[in-house]
């Protein structure tokens, strides 16, 4: 027997939004109010590859508002390409605040042995 999986992504943390628009290359996001094709929309601003009008994160209720006209002002991969980088960048920012991923200091004693090289050598 299958089971039908529903996964949802609430947008709620700015530095999240930020990362994901730097891992992808984009403009920052601009905070306040956006004009969509039916509406405003209050939150964080994120232009999309060749979309006619932003996405906007609302990080108050996690929801993401856009209006794309069926995929005819903007095409759904780069919305669910962003979505994917902020779940990215979410996890890496939860993982940080927990103590995970952080360099740990070496000891005062270390020395690198010759199983344990310092730099990567190249071959002339």
């Amino acid at each position: 027997m299958s089971h039908i999986v529903t996964i949802k992504t609430e947008v709620r943390d700015a530095a999240a939004v930020w990362a994901a628009c730097r891992r992808l290359s984009l403009a920052e996001p601009v905070e306040g109010k956006t004009k969509l094709f039916s509406g405003e929309a209050t939150g964080l601003a994120v232009q999309l590859p060749d979309w006619t009008y932003p996405v906007v994160c609302d990080v108050a209720d996690g929801q993401v508002l856009f209006d794309n006209f069926q995929g005819r002002w903007g095409d759904q991969k780069h919305l669910d390409r962003f979505l994917q980088a902020y779940a990215v960048e979410k996890a890496k920012l939860e993982a940080r605040r927990q103590g995970h991923g952080e360099p740990r200091p070496r000891p005062a004693s270390y020395t690198p042995t010759a199983d344990q090289p310092t730099a990567a050598r190249r071959s002339p």
